[in-house]
């Protein structure tokens, strides 16, 4: 019999990683300036070096906001990670049912709204636009946002067919308002924790306990811009925080596997 989880040096540990959050930066293909920042090359090279060690078995490429709404480097990313591996990008609401296909057909699972680092603006029509994705291609949005400015995105994300929320929501002091979200059936990414002010293991737990199939795990690599990238403590972090071999493979692998309907 297989079990869900490694026991090594006594500690619990995943067996299989769904990586729902991950860059990559081809500097092959254009890159776009955001907020005075431009990112380095990360490559898939860079990534397969930088996660050799752990047990990942699929993943999300997560476009970033120097990405613009440009997906050319996509296709030759997931190529090379391999069908297991989809991606989310950037897309305006005025995008064409026949892109939004074409994507779809590509290994595009959704669309990021990216309020974050302004590569899109303004709310008005976010339940029409899910609701669109959702019902042409199955799609979702996945919001990165502060969750301190939750409070008027709340109402409309929990209207949504599906949607996600980056990094834990970002802050401690919207934590009540990313468990609303996971109420509501919202999945969380357990990521970024570099970028985070969010105490990680009281908001994974907290999480856990609302909505046990909601919290998903990724790196986050690069990690540009965050105040320190991915370490392999933060999946003891969690780990330690869930102390539950069914609840690791869940946020680690089974909860993502679902949400990206990848094959486990």
């Amino acid at each position: 019999m297989t079990h869900s989880v490694e026991k090594t040096s006594e500690k619990l540990q995943p067996r299989r990683i769904i990586d729902a959050h991950l860059h990559i930066y081809n500097d092959a293909f254009p890159l776009i300036e955001n907020q005075g920042f431009l990112p380095p090359p990360f490559s898939v090279e860079d990534y397969q070096h930088r996660t050799r060690d752990l047990p990942i078995v699929g993943g999300v490429v997560v476009s970033g906001s120097s990405q613009g709404f440009d997906q050319k480097y996509l296709k030759p990313a997931l190529e090379q990670l391999g069908d297991q591996f989809v991606a989310i990008t950037n897309l305006p609401s005025t995008v064409s049912d026949e892109r939004i296909l074409s994507l779809r057909d590509m290994g595009v699972r959704g669309i990021r709204v990216n309020l974050k680092r302004g590569v899109v603006s303004g709310l008005d029509n976010l339940v029409d636009f899910g609701t669109r994705i959702w019902d042409l291609a199955g799609w979702h949005l996945e919001m990165y946002v502060d969750s301190r400015e939750l409070d008027e995105i709340v109402p409309k994300l929990v209207k949504l067919p599906k949607a996600s929320v980056d990094h834990l929501g970002m802050a401690r002091s919207g934590l009540s308002q990313v468990r609303k979200l996971a109420e509501a059936g919202v999945h969380i990414k357990a990521s970024g924790f570099g970028r985070t002010e969010v105490n990680v293991s009281e908001a994974v737990k907290a999480l856990y306990q609302t909505n046990p199939d909601c919290l998903m795990f990724g790196t986050d690599l690069p990690s540009n811009r965050a105040e320190r990238p991915f370490n392999v403590t933060d999946i003891d972090t969690v780990c330690e925080a869930l102390d539950d071999a069914d609840a690791i493979d869940k946020v680690f692998a089974r909860n993502a596997a679902k949400f990206y309907n990848i094959k486990l």
